[in-house]
């Protein structure tokens, strides 16, 4: 055997290894998913056991390929140890890359955990390599790996700025619109979308009143003249309201009432359980419309971005 093809046999024991660490950790995000959703934590236990085993007996088995370039292989209890540090050491390495991929895009690339996952393994089995250089060298690899994933880790789990989660979300600020809470009334933003905007007025034993904010143009249901929704199976009643406003009473199973203010290209929506809400407190919300601050945004950033 020539030199140039001795200095590759280590290169080949590596990317075969890491060939192997990516069907294992297919494999085993496949089993994991599936027993957690099929039985719990104790079937994942014992399917994970399982898959361990079968991978942990499949690298001593490939072991002997690996005679040339790892001593330790050359004995049969050494094959077997060098297939539990292996698996042992890259499962470990793959646990850490899924954490830091759900943390991320919530394992929406399972073809990059896949290749993380076999790089971890290939990592392992650099260690078990003879020669001090190469095992430092894996060492340093790994703990480059390792401090960047929990850098990576730290920034998935921050939560975004308002402005940042804003425009990823493709809200439009112009609807971020609320009204003072009418006097016992505390504001709660629910969520924004391209779409529209929404929050509650909530008071203790009292029905809570929702703001919806949209563009006019959204609307798909039919109007009548003066902006009346054409009744569907179940009677609507829409009376002037003064200031601009609009009240529709809908009748039937859902019973409810909507306090409506056409404004700037948007519609200014407040629902009231029932038939007899407190319209005195939707007026009041109606009539104080303001930009919403800051702080009563600030439950957005909690809310998944895209």
């Amino acid at each position: 055997m020539t030199q140039t093809q001795e200095a590759g046999l280590p290169v080949a024991h590596l990317a075969a290894v890491w060939l192997f660490g990516c069907a294992i950790t297919a494999v085993q995000t496949q089993v994991a998913l599936i027993a957690l959703f099929a039985g719990g934590a104790a079937s994942l236990a014992v399917a994970l056991t399982v898959v361990s085993a079968l991978a942990v007996t499949a690298l001593a088995g490939a072991a002997t390929a690996a005679r040339a370039v790892v001593p330790l292989t050359r004995r049969k209890h050494g094959r077997w140890a060098w297939a539990s540090g292996v698996h042992l050491l890259g499962t470990a390495g793959v646990f850490g890359a899924a954490v830091v991929a759900f943390q991320a895009d919530h394992l929406d690339s399972g073809l990059l955990l896949c290749s993380a996952g076999g790089s971890c393994y290939a990592l392992a089995a650099a260690l078990f390599l003879p020669g001090t250089r190469i095992r430092l060298g894996a060492l340093g690899v790994a703990a480059v790996l390792a401090g960047w994933g929990a850098y990576a880790a730290r920034e998935a789990a921050r939560p975004p700025a308002l402005d940042e989660w804003i425009t990823a979300s493709d809200v439009d600020p112009a609807m971020l619109r609320v009204g003072d809470p009418p006097p016992g009334y505390t504001l709660r933003v629910l969520g924004a979308s391209e779409d529209g905007f929404g929050a509650d007025y909530e008071r203790p034993a009292s029905a809570r009143l929702h703001l919806g904010v949209a563009r006019e143009e959204y609307g798909t249901r039919r109007t009548g003249a003066r902006g009346c929704p054409v009744p569907q199976g179940e009677p609507i009643h829409c009376t002037d309201d003064g200031g601009g406003r609009q009240l529709l009473t809908f009748e039937g199973g859902y019973a409810h009432q909507e306090l409506r203010l056409r404004s700037d290209g948007l519609v200014f929506t407040v629902t009231l359980p029932g038939s007899g809400g407190d319209l005195t407190a939707a007026r009041h919300i109606l009539t104080t419309l303001r930009p919403a601050t800051d702080g009563e945004l600030g439950a957005l950033v909690e809310l998944p971005m895209r």
